[in-house]
């Protein structure tokens, strides 16, 4: 079977742009907001949920993964001091998405539980230029023949055609916009986790879906171009490998190959530290590796704040 993402490029109608957009990569680079500054919090973080939180000898990823996602968030949330409007998010665990859409002559649909949503009271702005948007036209979308693009998915009968943004956008509910999609692969046994590339597929279909299901809400259900994209964002980690994505819904006319094309951006396997010692390693007694963490990437870090400070700084 053809890799994930490729698949998920065809079945949302998605252009592919490899790294972070501008937008985010600005905030990344800037030394005036003084991401710098939280880097020593960012490794202390690490050493916390790798090496101290747990009685035991090496805390298991099921265990580490969700602390350090909680530490990280912390971190972010410091920021709301220099940023006022950072206090207007909030986090909803276990949201449900169902969106539906047609493409080709194919009715598909994406449903469940779409890991941890962070909302906001205001979208995050378009990170693509309306030329940007325009030049899509002239992407050609990849095939797979003779192997259709739908092969390994389930098929089921649906009943009643749902686009709904869960529990988590009732009316009048404040925090009525998707920001930034989470999802913690923190299985301990390898084969229960979502390899790197089937999570970027996961993440681009739920974009996708959160999406697609806030257009129809704020535009209808009639396919069209949309004057406002919608942007979501996801960042995907098994407590040391991270992923980041940005997707701009641009069109939910998603029928045929032709026309406006949606875009997704995505930043592949950026580890946030390259090991954790959780003992030290002695041999003939000297120690060969001492305990702690080695190789932190202040960049990995830069980004994941990066992408929660986007649609603020």
């Amino acid at each position: 079977v053809f890799p994930g993402v490729r698949q998920a490029q065809w079945l949302t109608k998605t252009k592919l742009v490899e790294g972070l957009p501008p937008a985010v990569q600005g905030i990344v680079d800037n030394p005036a907001l003084g991401l710098q500054e939280l880097e020593e919090r960012a490794k202390h973080v690490v050493s916390h949920a790798r090496l101290w939180d747990t009685a035991e000898v090496a805390p298991r990823r099921e265990k580490y993964c969700p602390v350090l996602f909680e530490n990280l968030i912390h971190i972010c949330r410091l920021m709301s001091g220099k940023y006022p409007s950072l206090s207007k998010r909030m986090l909803a665990r276990d949201c449900r998405i169902a969106a539906t859409w047609e493409r080709e002559s194919i009715l598909l649909q994406v449903r469940g539980l779409s890991g941890i949503l962070m909302n906001s009271v205001s979208p995050i702005p378009p990170v693509a230029s309306q030329e940007e948007i325009l030049a899509t036209r002239e992407h050609v979308l990849e095939t797979f023949y003779p192997i259709a693009p739908t092969i390994d998915l389930q098929e089921v009968n649906v009943y009643q055609e749902l686009n709904d943004t869960g529990q988590c956008f009732r009316d009048g509910y404040p925090y009525s916009h998707p920001h930034t999609l989470f999802f913690l692969e923190s299985a301990n046994v390898r084969t229960d986790r979502f390899r790197p590339e089937q999570l970027r597929a996961k993440m681009l279909m739920f974009a996708f879906g959160n999406a697609l299901a806030k257009a129809k809400a704020l535009h209808g259900n009639d396919p069209k171009v949309l004057e406002q994209p919608v942007v979501v964002q996801s960042i995907g980690t098994d407590g040391q490998l991270f992923q980041f994505m940005v997707f701009q819904l641009n069109t939910t006319d998603l029928v045929s190959n032709d026309g406006v094309k949606n875009l997704v951006w995505i930043d592949s396997d950026q580890n946030l530290y390259e090991r954790a010692q959780c003992v030290p390693e002695v041999k003939k007694r000297v120690v060969t590796k001492p305990a702690g963490i080695s190789g932190f990437q202040p960049d990995t870090f830069k980004k994941f704040l990066a992408l929660y400070l986007h649609g603020t700084v």
